[in-house]
């Protein structure tokens, strides 16, 4: 019953907003959004991450516009946490994944704020971006865009049931609002056969796989971990099973998997649980996320070592999903839409 009202709901405003556009507020840059249907875990902050990469290649001065989700210490206003030269401000300020993404993109900067209008114009008028990439914005009416890119697997579509019934945030026939539909791993019918139940403006794929796992010391560095080696696998993220089954197929030996809260902020005890329930394990290293990192970094060193493996991801087919992000740009600098 509460999925079904919180989907009606959700329904009703997105049709809301729909029939007012005057009700929501424009930026002077053009505005990609990167969204989905599921809550947690569809892989948003690495397509933003690859898409800013992209921009940057096409000789734009992309700025992403997160608000800084659980985040430590919120100010007031917008915070710049990287302008495009350097990081200008901190993890507490950022939240985790604003944090992570500053420190992995160069030529990008990164603005948190609840009022995303708020931060788009402070990018624009301060940091001169050229244009927005509006983080998890598929569902922030307020803020106008001119491309909706939204994030599904077939797994989205296994349990259509509306939070906090299921995983979905709105009911899966939102997705044909959407200008791009980017299909995740899902090769084969089960990814056909979301293309047939959500039918799209445009249909891309967005493959994943993981990267080399290497330790991670203060300052910087570190070696690549051999496979074979025993390791305990640490994850706050929302589908954690996922990454440990990643570690697993990976090569390692999992002899401990530990799940905390997604955005959990570490404390003196989680770190003690970590390290002693490795130990007693045998592990001879620690595996995490790059999310998690951000918030286990002050803690190091630690014992025994702790190690990253990140997740890479494509779009493909990439020329043709560059000529379509190119061509909605051209769009929308042109009042054409």
């Amino acid at each position: 019953m509460l999925g079904r009202l919180y989907g009606e709901a959700a329904w009703r405003r997105r049709r809301w907003y729909g029939r007012r556009p005057e009700a929501r507020r424009r930026l002077l840059r053009p505005v990609i959004s990167v969204g989905a249907l599921a809550a947690g875990g569809s892989g948003k902050t690495p397509l933003v991450a690859w898409l800013a990469r992209m921009l940057v290649g096409m000789g734009e001065r992309p700025a992403i516009l997160s608000r800084g989700y659980r985040r430590a210490d919120p100010v007031d206003g917008a915070a710049v946490i990287r302008d495009f030269q350097r990081i200008v401000g901190s993890l507490s300020i950022a939240g985790d994944e604003p944090w992570m993404l500053a420190r992995a993109l160069d030529g990008v900067a990164v603005v948190v704020a609840a009022d995303r209008h708020l931060a788009g114009r402070l990018a624009e008028s301060r940091l001169g971006a050229t244009v927005h990439l509006l983080d998890d914005g598929f569902q922030h009416f307020e803020l106008e865009r001119g491309t909706d890119l939204v994030l599904l697997s077939a797994a989205d579509l296994d349990d259509s049931s509306v939070l906090p019934a299921g995983r979905l945030r709105e009911r899966p026939a939102a997705a044909r609002c959407a200008d791009a539909l980017v299909l995740v791993d899902e090769p084969g019918d089960r990814g056909a056969r979301a293309q047939v139940q959500l039918p799209p403006s445009r249909i891309f794929h967005l493959q994943r796989r993981a990267g080399a796992v290497r330790a991670r010391r203060p300052g910087g560095g570190g070696d690549a971990l051999a496979p074979g080696t025993r390791v305990a696998a640490v994850a706050g993220i929302a589908l954690p099973e996922r990454f440990f089954d990643d570690v697993g197929a990976a090569g390692f030996e999992v002899v401990r998997a530990l799940a905390f809260a997604d955005h959990r902020r570490y404390t003196a005890r989680d770190v003690d649980r970590i390290r002693g329930e490795a130990r007693r394990a045998g592990a001879q290293a620690i595996v995490t996320t790059d999310k998690d990192f951000v918030r286990l970094e002050p803690w190091l060193p630690f014992d025994p070592v702790v190690a990253t493996m990140p997740l890479i991801c494509a779009v493909t087919p990439a020329a043709a999903f560059r000529a379509f992000i190119a061509g909605r740009l051209a769009a929308e600098r042109s009042g054409v839409r």
